[in-house]
């Protein structure tokens, strides 16, 4: 099942794309937060929909989509989990993962604009395939791991490597500003994803094509990210785990590039759909 959420920014209402038409899920009664993942909501949906499918409404081809998930308790991503990504980032490969947190509040829909924040010069792209927990994770072990994830979606870890790497301190204040966490067109239930450690996911600017992988090339894999994260922290329904980039990222090349006003970021992953987002100037 594919989940997305449609309206104005801050007024999203439920809906569920069906491989050609939307639709509107809202007499369902619940969003997709928390909640509903917490308590088996996309099983729960999915019987709904085998009564009611016929009296929902649809959803114009022209709505703007939301972000597919409500109000994440937290965003954490990981570094350097493609081993070409570290090459071109002059790293070594990591033996352990690099873990970083992502504001919640830079979240925005997949065909959002993107703001080039206040100041920068060196705002950077990054496809990636983004995990979203279903079932609360403690000490999980690998072999449970991927229990615990209600499905996938697109992320565009959009980056400012000044604020990341030259003002000091964390990486996160480089990638938490307003419009850097795009999600979607739709968060993919587990179930439709046969084997996310082997997708192939790119993006283009203006047509040209920056990054080409798979995640075949993970240096950690889901389910070992899912259990390594659960010893350190609870993860909740809804959290998002971003699980790094391939490389071809503005920093990696000579001489590096980053985005300008009016550059066009097109991103996508296999059987998770494809985003587009433009890029313009802080005002």
């Amino acid at each position: 099942m594919k989940l997305i959420r449609f309206g104005k920014a801050g007024s999203e209402k439920p809906g569920i794309f069906d491989g050609s038409k939307t639709w509107d899920v809202s007499g369902f009664g619940e969003e997709y937060d928390q909640h509903f993942f917490g308590t088996d909501g996309p099983a729960r949906l999915k019987k709904w929909l085998d009564e009611h499918l016929d009296s929902c409404p649809e959803v114009a081809d022209d709505e703007r989509l939301g972000t597919p998930l409500a109000n994440p308790s937290k965003i954490i991503c990981i570094g350097l989990n493609y081993a070409l990504h570290a090459k071109e980032s002059g790293l070594e490969i990591p033996t352990t993962p690099i873990i970083f947190s992502k504001a919640t509040s830079a979240i925005c829909g997949p065909f959002d604009d993107v703001v080039i924040p206040k100041g920068s010069e060196k705002t950077d792209w990054e496809v990636e395939l983004a995990i979203v927990i279903g079932k609360k994770a403690s000490y999980v072990s690998e072999e449970d791991a991927m229990n615990h994830v209600a499905g996938y979606v697109v992320h565009n870890d959009v980056s400012e490597r000044a604020f990341q790497l030259e003002h000091g301190g964390q990486w996160v204040k480089g990638k938490s500003c307003d419009t850097f966490a795009p999600l979607g067109p739709w968060m993919v239930t587990a179930d439709e994803i046969e084997d996310p450690n082997n997708l192939k996911l790119w993006l283009k600017l203006n047509g040209e094509t920056m990054q080409d992988s798979t995640t075949a090339d993970f240096v950690f894999n889901a389910q070992h990210l899912v259990s390594y994260l659960s010893q350190y922290m609870s993860l909740l329904p809804g959290d998002i785990i971003s699980t790094g980039t391939p490389s071809g990222v503005g920093l990696g090349l000579n001489p590096p590039r980053y985005l300008k006003p009016g550059d066009v970021m097109e991103l996508g992953i296999e059987g998770l759909g494809v985003a587009r987002q433009k890029a313009v100037a802080y005002q």
